[in-house]
């Protein structure tokens, strides 16, 4: 298997490893009404801690779980016991939903022993492995050292740019109904539809039905059945840059050299009146 991603029974046989930190990123979309850290506290994978996506953000920014300061997440993961040195594994209540913003984040700052469970808790429950309920157990604070990489990230102009001279594809995670404007978004003043340009990768499509990531092989032809060449620039965008990162994930996992996030995603873009919208396929 890839370094980036780890499977249930691998997890299963190293639990009690000291070298490794478990985190639980799930998250959900507003219209789900799910309280992500009641449902940890419920019942998690054991030694896991809890990976807030929406607290480990920019809260200045007006935006959703925009990317933190280096200061910032450097403090949380100290807190979560994570540190130098540590093999962090991340997943999600969903199988793979938001477990590869986790992975991303890290990689943004610089941390690269960092994998997403294969399945995630979906996988874990349907195996009958072990779960515990309650808080998390303090952990033991570690050094964590925070070196971000630009070169993962996009802004609103770069994505602007690169559709405008057609440098970089961009790839959209969200649905088929919501890229081609027919589904009301789930956030209130961002308008239906997608960027002029851009083209529809569903994240689902590179899930198999039991939540895991399909081969490499068939992660890149699913990027190329939409139009992608995914030996040239790729720009991934979703919703609100949490399902885009499984996009990233998975050129990662395809091989593909050059790729980045737009973390403001469609809720900047949508949001933002004087950005051209495009509806239909």
């Amino acid at each position: 298997m890839s370094n980036d991603i780890v499977s249930t029974e691998w997890l299963a046989s190293h639990l009690d490893s000291p070298d490794i930190a478990i985190l639980d990123a799930s998250w959900h979309l507003p219209t789900a009404n799910r309280d992500p850290r009641q449902e940890f506290l419920a019942g998690h994978i054991p030694g896991a801690q809890f990976f807030d996506i929406d607290e480990l953000s920019d809260t200045s920014s007006p935006l959703p779980h925009m990317l933190p300061t280096p200061e910032k997440f450097s403090s949380r993961m100290r807190k979560l016991g994570v540190g130098d040195g540590k093999r962090v594994i991340a997943y999600d209540a969903a199988g793979l939903f938001s477990a590869a913003r986790c992975w991303w984040m890290f990689r943004y700052f610089g941390h690269d022993d960092v994998a997403v469970l294969d399945g995630g808790l979906r996988k874990w429950l349907a195996e009958g492995r072990p779960i515990e309920d309650g808080p998390a157990r303090k952990p033991q604070e570690r050094h964590f050292t925070a070196r971000t990489r630009p070169s993962m990230v996009r802004d609103m102009k770069e994505v602007a740019a690169a559709l405008a001279s057609g440098a970089a594809h961009v790839a959209d995670a969200r649905s088929a109904t919501r890229f081609r404007g027919e589904e009301i978004e789930p956030r209130p003043g961002v308008r239906a539809g997608h960027m002029p340009g851009a083209q529809n990768v569903h994240y689902a499509s590179l899930l198999n039905p039991d939540g895991t990531l399909k081969t490499p092989e068939a992660i890149a032809a699913v990027f190329s059945s939409a139009g992608i060449d995914i030996s040239k620039p790729v720009i991934t965008s979703c919703g609100s840059g949490i399902t885009a990162a499984i996009l990233t994930l998975g050129l990662t996992l395809a091989g593909a050299k050059d790729h980045a996030l737009y973390d403001g995603s469609w809720t900047e873009w949508g949001g933002n009146p004087d950005a051209g919208v495009a509806t239909g396929h």
